[in-house]
């Protein structure tokens, strides 16, 4: 009886070996798949912090002249600067799928874009994590989830219809500004001085013409000194300033890239702002 045991105790024991040795050469076999990497992923950058990837880890860039719903890297420029498309967007935790979209471009080519801004690769980024692309030509930032603001440039357009040049003279040729992240312009008034909103009623009721900036500032393109941004109270409400400038939207400015309010009332009352603006008085 007890060499009965014995013999059925060692016939387990080699068939619970046997079971397990299976299982390690299934697991070979057949490993268990990991998690695609999402099409779109939030690194950390030891300069910029916070950016955007692809799913190898390359850098995608915001370009300057892109205020429009559409990409104004064409022909060579595209050969510098590839675009960035998936057809299936995925994310990583932190930033929003709906904060994605896509545009047929002009050579009739999709791009994803993030907040309306076309996303591209740089060529001369070799490896995963190079960052070569900012500020290059200073039309060029690496994209980043954490804008508050963005500085572009393109033709100003009044609203009376006329082209105008960075003096406020009738005539053609982009001029730099700042927008906010969504590409809205921001301006200045003429009348204001540091710090001081000059224009706003206390009821608000001319807000609708001007409506104040309220923006929380977090993170800037590289050209842009946190420095020179700063808050005004303006009867409660918390106004955004960049050299001691209020700032404020355009109401007629209805779309994206709009930039109509350098010619209303008259050119130049209501100034765009730039790192050329003069701090104020």
């Amino acid at each position: 009886m007890k060499k009965t045991k014995n013999l059925l105790f060692s016939m387990l024991f080699i068939t619970t070996l046997f079971s397990l040795q299976s299982c390690k050469d299934d697991e070979v076999d057949n490993p268990t798949p990991q998690p695609a990497a999402n099409k779109v992923q939030l690194a950390d950058n030891a300069t910029f912090g916070k950016v955007l990837t692809d799913a190898q880890g390359k850098s995608l860039y915001f370009f300057s002249k892109d205020t429009k719903d559409t990409s104004e890297c064409t022909g060579g420029c595209v050969d510098i600067w590839p675009i960035f498309y998936e057809a299936n967007i995925t994310v990583d935790s932190g930033l929003d799928i709906n904060d994605f979209a896509t545009i047929t471009r002009t050579d009739g080519v999709k791009q994803t874009t993030y907040k309306g801004w076309p996303l591209y690769y740089f060529k001369n980024d070799n490896s995963a994590g190079d960052t070569n692309g900012d500020k290059v030509n200073n039309v060029w930032y690496i994209a980043k989830p954490d804008y508050s603001l963005m500085y572009v440039t393109a033709q100003l357009v009044g609203h009376d219809g006329n082209n105008y040049k960075s003096d406020y003279t009738l005539g053609n040729g982009n001029t730099f500004y700042i927008t906010d992240i969504d590409g809205n312009t921001l301006y200045t008034f003429k009348n204001d001085t540091n710090n001081n909103n000059n224009f706003t009623a206390a009821d608000f009721g001319n807000n609708a013409v001007w409506p104040i900036a309220e923006i929380t500032l977090d993170k800037i393109p590289s050209i842009l000194n946190s420095n020179d941004f700063g808050t005004t109270n303006v009867f409660g409400k918390t106004q955004i300033t960049y050299k001691g400038w209020p700032l404020y939207y355009f109401g007629q400015d209805a779309n994206r890239g709009d930039n109509k309010g350098i010619s209303f009332p008259n050119p130049g009352v209501w100034p765009i702002a730039n790192t050329d603006t003069s701090v104020a008085p």
